[in-house]
């Protein structure tokens, strides 16, 4: 009987102290797993109701987006690919709500140009805003660029430009009297064409 009662009080103690700590245990891998399953509920949640305007780099046609929206990388016909707003640090904005027709963006020259609202575009600002800034460490890095130096035709000669000679800055073109001229001798003012006669297609 007293072997009984030891065995039955040692059940007791073992049911008291250590099964509750296996319940526990699970319970608590439970609730992680049910916390789990709660954060990627909430996540797909807010995945769906994202704003993809919002989202810098989202391409979209100009009726999917919003007035005020940064874009850069515009096309002027639909399908045609990004013609402008893609130099560095440049960015337009959509002046007015998009129709399904037109949209008034506003370009980084201060220019507002309607543009056809099936045309897409990058939401966001290109980056390097600070290339315009930079500064050549000298005359030959240009040079690596491939940009040549550019003489005015009043510093030349008169034999390498219409508008050489004359005594100081002559604004007569020198000893001939001429207007301003080509370096070709074409009259460049009052509305003169200087480029080819031939119409562009």
């Amino acid at each position: 009987m007293a072997l009984w009662r030891a065995g039955a009080a040692s059940t007791t103690l073992f049911n008291t102290f250590v099964r509750p700590s296996y319940l526990f245990t699970a319970s608590r891998h439970l609730s992680t797993d049910v916390a789990d399953g709660s954060l990627r509920n909430s996540m797909k949640n807010q995945l769906l109701h994202v704003d993809i305007n919002s989202l810098i780099g989202s391409c979209m046609p100009l009726s999917s987006m919003r007035i005020g929206t940064i874009i850069h990388n515009i096309e002027v016909n639909p399908g045609q690919g990004a013609k402008l707003v893609r130099a560095a640090g440049t960015c337009a904005k959509i002046l007015k709500e998009p129709s399904s027709t037109k949209c008034l963006v506003m370009l980084p020259s201060g220019a507002e140009k309607w543009i056809d609202s099936q045309c897409r575009a990058t939401i966001g600002t290109v980056s390097n805003a600070s290339h315009g800034t930079k500064k050549l460490r000298k005359a030959g890095q240009s040079r690596w660029l491939g940009r040549r130096p550019v003489v005015r035709g009043v510093a030349m000669n008169p034999v390498d430009h219409p508008h050489g000679g004359g005594e100081g800055r002559s604004k007569s073109s020198g000893a001939w009297g001429k207007g301003s001229r080509t370096p070709w001798g074409k009259p460049t003012k009052s509305g003169f064409k200087t480029g080819p006669l031939k119409r562009r297609k």
